[in-house]
């Protein structure tokens, strides 16, 4: 909203966009108006000045003429009377002849003050044209400006839409990152990223839906991988729990460990890992992979976008300690001390809970790089915002534009002008020669 100030009674009116918009193009229109009739005026005077003047000056030069040429009829009148009866004839024929010459010369001047008439006639017009012209560029400026303002407001609506889009998407992804929700459900959308990279990165793993329920439960997928001697590296047991999946009331992570550890144990897993969207504003889940061993034995908490990585994790330290566990049986078969065994499964703990250390801060880490670009780009969105004062300002530039500043600085329309200034002068002069 805009605040206008009454010049007369000093009231303070407030006004919206549109109807700012109004009252500034009535203001433009009523002094473009103004200005053109004074123009018009100055040369409707500039022109009636022009033909007085030419009209003055050829009077003056034909009476000049005329008194001169009654001059000389006098003084042949005055010979004629003096002279002798026999010049009659001659004195005849010389008054004949002069009244003759004033008679051409009095048509030359009517014909001169027709020719005067006409040259102001055609300056006059070539001057309105030149002046319909400009108002015509002017208009045309105006149009120009009026589009350029519109095509800059649009691209600026254009360009917060597009910013506000890539926050929102920003602040979706810290939350999800690659998972695709929609049309899906978590479920499948593990399932497919598993398979995306079964022959490549889980050859010999076997990832299926747990559908043995004789225990009365049953988890959602379970994870297990052999070696090529068929020997077990690792299981997992998966559940996967989104918003959806629940009743009405918002359901915790906590209320499903219990009968994830049930499923576990029951389906002679050695980890259970929860796969959920659920408490979608904890700082804890949302941070990376969550242990909860504490809780229940082997048990982590994560986001979907950590499904891949989790199994990553566990299987590769399982690939560690089945290396152990093949040298402890050396061992064992070889009756040796197994002091050094337990040293290298200290090793290994702490190998892992290393690794696992480093996974969790980079996790922290590009979370942190996100909310950092979430801030780049608000503050981006503030400066788009703060230009409207730039538009508010381009618009009153363009309120002030009149002719004379269209003309001020313009090399092209001063040397018209010039150059219409120049024939009226030659036409003047032209006036005084004849």
């Amino acid at each position: 909203m805009n605040e206008i100030k009454c010049p007369q009674c000093g009231q303070v009116f407030k006004v919206d966009e549109s109807g700012f918009a109004d009252i500034v193009k009535q203001i433009r229109d009523h002094a473009f108006e103004k200005e053109l009739r004074e123009r018009e005026a100055w040369m409707k005077q500039e022109r009636d000045n022009a033909v007085k003047l030419a009209e003055a000056k050829t009077r003056t030069v034909l009476q000049a003429d005329a008194a001169k040429k009654d001059a000389e009829l006098a003084a042949l009148k005055a010979k004629l009377e003096a002279a002798e009866t026999s010049k009659s004839l001659a004195v005849t024929e010389a008054v004949s002849k002069i009244e003759k010459e004033r008679d051409a010369l009095s048509g030359a001047l009517k014909a001169k003050e027709t020719e005067t008439r006409l040259a102001v006639t055609e300056a006059v017009g070539k001057i309105e044209r030149e002046r319909d012209a400009l108002a015509g560029e002017l208009r045309a400026k105006e149009t120009e400006r009026r589009l350029f303002e519109a095509t800059l407001k649009e691209k600026h609506q254009t360009e917060l839409k597009f910013r506000d889009e890539i926050i929102a998407n920003y602040k979706d992804m810290k939350l999800k990152l690659s998972t695709k929700m929609v049309g899906e459900t978590l479920e499948q959308h593990c399932e497919t990223q598993f398979n995306q990279l079964r022959a490549t990165a889980f050859p010999r793993a076997y990832f299926e839906k747990d559908n043995d329920a004789k225990t009365g439960s049953k988890g959602d997928y379970i994870y297990r991988e052999a070696d090529a001697g068929g020997n077990e590296i690792i299981s997992i047991m998966f559940e996967m729990k989104n918003e959806q999946d629940g009743t009405a009331a918002k359901k915790k992570n906590e209320d499903f460990l219990k009968e994830l550890d049930k499923d576990r144990r029951e389906k002679d897993c050695e980890y259970a890992v929860l796969v959920s969207l659920l408490e979608a504003d904890s700082e804890l889940y949302n941070a990376g992979i969550v242990d909860v061993s504490y809780r229940y034995p082997k048990m982590y908490v994560i986001r979907p976008q950590f499904f891949i990585p989790m199994i990553s994790v566990l299987r590769n330290a399982a690939l560690n300690s089945l290396k152990y566990k093949s040298e402890l049986a050396l061992i064992r078969n070889q009756n040796i001390d197994i002091t050094r065994f337990e040293e290298e499964i200290e090793e290994f703990k702490h190998g892992f809970a290393r690794n696992y250390d480093l996974a969790s801060r980079k996790f922290k880490a590009a979370i942190e790089e996100i909310d950092k670009t979430i801030k780049n780009l608000e503050k981006a969105k503030e400066n788009l915002l703060s230009s409207e004062n730039n538009l508010r300002l381009a618009n009153n530039k363009a309120e002030d534009l009149t002719i004379k500043r269209l003309t001020r600085g313009n090399p092209t329309m001063t040397a018209k002008f010039a150059e219409l200034k120049e024939e009226r002068e030659e036409g003047a002069d032209a006036g005084v020669i004849a």
